[in-house]
């Protein structure tokens, strides 16, 4: 990282710890606000899985490490009765994706060494590679299983717990594009060109792709040589589903020969684990994923739908009879999206997770597309802003575990049981019961004197549909003061925000801002009709929702409306950069990692087969007026905002080329505005725990610098 961006950076956190400080003297001595360094200070679960008796949750829990500025993670066990925990593995390695033997008397699980710089990063591909290990739970020895020169991923027991499948990468060597003539010994020539001849060859995040496809393998339990069921150019999609016999597995992939043009479709296949033969199981457009077999082998469940090529489709659950017979579709009436079915183990039902309304949720669905809900306040993996997450397993005895969330911790492991309480047992059908098994976070936030949440219902003045939204108000918070406000906008654009744990926005009421969010039209939760609202209307009367909710907390008095921020990131960066446009009333923005361009962004984006085909109603150079008509470029002659552009240099999805026209342009104009490029980052941005501190430390000057100095508390 160059020298002087690290000492800038610095000396904004400085200024922000010394923000949070001086609200901290007018605070109660018994507590402190939430500051920057806390950031590295906390904790969440991740991937609970219960065991098969549904006596004990052995989960992921993440943290930081501020030498390393890296996210660890180790796995710990916990007795469910007792609360009693313990860790599995220790050390600064990242343990991932526990599963209980179907016997429970093991636990597989994947670690790896995670880079510590990126020199480490260039390492070879055997050293860098994550590997599958094996813990005994009676003795505590552990084994690892084979040795892996790509990270396995996905791994399933098998029903009798002697053979594990998991999809892994299998490298194709790639033959050079020309022959150049040998380089005499000893001579330093240029790194050879980079021939790139496939449709998708980058993608967020990862990167330039390797030259290869994702196949299913199977390895036997105590250890040895993996061995390849599928083949062929197609990349197959786990975690596989076993049958109940242990002879098949059932897998999603499109192994159409247009698939790379197909961003959306798959279909669900068997595989044959003697001979490697392949059946297709499904036939329609659309993607068909996540099969789940029920226990007794007669039923598969899985989740997808047909799709219309719109921007959001709800996806389903459907069930059918493994030896043949019609798909029935489970979820017809219920108007939400269903993930992550699991089998009851009875048969008599599928539990699932669905968002709704701001909260996301754990399901079930009896035989007769009955829905109940089991438990709430699923996620809190999410650190930074208050996105949907979370995930949850079930034991053969019906008991739930999940990550639980609530705005003010992230994400804790929980116990739920279907028509009952898990903290009483008395029966509550209509009201899921939920005990939380954890608090890891009550050494440093329960001293903490954190943002209140409220949460508000208003009419958009557009077509008076409601809007759900949240205020996050300042600690010590005076109904009679007046406090700067951030309208900070969500992402996607199908997506949620809810009631849940975001550091981000604790950092900026703990500055002394009020915090809007809502869900605008276009946020999923709300059903399809909700979500479709955008449909190549995209920006468009969201804008009309999201001034809406400005309007509606200015109302209330304690905001000064002289004194407006707005910033969001991805498709908040599209809707800041639209909103400026549109308007004047806001001092200042930051529009972070966004798009300003539709036409170079479908052209540049590492998801260009999908972008210019949901969200568009065809290629850019055969709709130029529409592209133009959304972007917003577009309004770059209306805007006076003083305005920030931030984003990662190494962002795939919304490529820095964008926000770097809307500075150019807004620099032609003379306006006031800046580019805070984030070196080595994707398009996540706070992949470690510095630069998330460093994002809400340059919004926070930006916003100070134009009249938003709260000096760490209400004015």
């Amino acid at each position: 990282m160059n020298p002087h961006i690290t000492r800038a950076t610095l000396g904004l956190l400085v200024a922000l710890a010394a923000t949070a400080l001086r609200a901290d003297e007018q605070s109660p001595p018994t507590t402190s606000r939430f500051q920057p360094l806390d950031v590295f200070s906390l904790e969440y679960a991740s991937d609970p899985q219960i065991a098969p008796d549904g006596r004990r949750v052995v989960y992921v829990r993440n943290f930081f490490d501020i030498m390393a500025d890296r996210q660890r993670s180790n796995l710990w066990l916990i007795d469910i009765e007792s609360g009693e925990q313990r860790p599995l593995t220790t050390g600064s390695r990242k343990d991932s994706a526990p599963r209980f033997s179907p016997d429970g008397a093991r636990v597989l699980y994947i670690s790896s060494e995670p880079a510590a710089s990126s020199r480490d990063s260039k390492k070879s591909a055997s050293a860098e590679s994550a590997q599958l290990f094996c813990r005994w739970l009676d003795t505590g020895q552990t084994a690892r299983l084979a040795q892996f020169t790509d990270s396995p991923g996905d791994p399933v027991w098998s029903p009798d717990g002697r053979w594990i499948a998991f999809t892994m990468l299998v490298r194709e060597k790639a033959e050079p594009f020309v022959e150049p003539p040998p380089k005499p010994e000893g001579a330093e020539w240029a790194e050879a060109p980079r021939v790139i001849r496939r449709v998708t060859y980058r993608y967020d995040g990862r990167g330039y792709l390797k030259e290869g496809f994702r196949h299913v393998f199977v390895l036997p339990a105590e250890g040895g040589t993996p061995r390849q069921l599928t083949t062929g150019a197609y990349h197959h999609e786990g975690p596989p589903a076993w049958t109940a016999d242990g002879k098949s597995l059932i897998i999603s992939a499109n192994r159409d020969e247009d698939w790379e043009y197909q961003p959306r479709d798959s279909e669900l296949y068997t595989v044959d684990v003697a001979d490697g033969r392949i059946r297709r199981l499904t036939e329609r457009r659309g993607p068909d994923a996540e099969p789940a077999v029920s226990s007794d082998g007669r039923r598969l469940a899985w989740v997808g739908y047909d799709d219309r090529l719109q921007g959001y489709q709800v996806t389903r659950l459907s069930v059918r009879e493994l030896n043949g017979g019609e798909p029935r579709l489970l979820t017809a009436e219920f108007d939400r999206d269903v993930r992550h079915p699991v089998w009851s183990g009875d048969g008599g039902g599928v539990f699932f997770q669905f968002d709704d309304e701001g909260d996301t949720s754990i399901g079930f669905v009896d035989l007769e597309g009955q829905v109940t809900v089991v438990a709430e306040h699923v996620g809190g993996t999410t650190i930074g802003r208050p996105y949907a997450s979370g995930s949850f397993s079930v034991s053969d005895t019906g008991v739930v575990t999940f990550t639980e969330t609530d705005p003010q911790r992230p994400a804790d492991v929980a116990v739920a049981t279907r028509g009952g309480n898990a903290a009483s047992g008395s029966s509550q059908p209509e009201k899921p019961g939920q005990r939380r098994l954890t608090s890891l976070n009550d050494d440093i936030l329960a001293h903490k004197q954190l943002g209140e949440v409220e949460e508000f219902w208003y009419e958009s003045a557009h077509d008076r549909r409601r809007m759900q939204g949240w205020i996050v108000k300042p600690p010590g918070f005076d109904p009679a003061n007046k406090y700067p406000l951030i309208l900070e906008i969500h992402g996607g654009p199908f997506a949620n925000y809810g009631r849940r744990f975001a550091a981000e926005l604790q950092l900026y009421a703990s500055a002394g801002y009020v915090v809007l969010y809502v869900n605008p039209r276009g946020s999923t939760g709300y059903g399809e009709e909700f979500g479709n609202l955008i449909h190549h209307a995209y920006p468009g009367h969201d804008y009309d929702d999201l001034m809406s909710g400005v309007d509606v907390v200015l109302e209330r008095d304690y905001v000064d409306p002289e004194r407006l921020y707005v910033t969001g990131g991805s498709g908040g960066g599209v809707l800041t950069a639209w909103i400026v446009g549109k308007t004047g009333r806001f001092r200042a923005a930051v529009a972070a990692k966004p798009v300003i361009n539709w036409y170079s962004f479908t052209l540049t984006a590492d998801a260009y087969p999908f972008f210019s085909k949901y969200w568009f109603p065809g290629y850019p150079w055969e709709h130029a007026e529409h592209y133009l008509k959304r972007s917003p470029l577009s309004l770059v002659g209306n805007v006076s905002t003083p305005t920030m552009l931030l984003t990662g240099e190494a962002d795939y999805r919304t490529p820095i080329s964008e926000s770097e026209q809307f500075y150019q342009a807004l620099k032609l104009r003379k306006i006031d505005t800046a580019l805070v490029r984030i070196p080595e980052a994707s398009h996540a941005i706070v992949e470690r725990p510095s630069r998330l501190i460093a994002k809400v430390a340059h919004i926070l000057k930006w916003f100070e610098i134009h009249g938003g100095d709260t000096g760490g508390a209400a004015e």
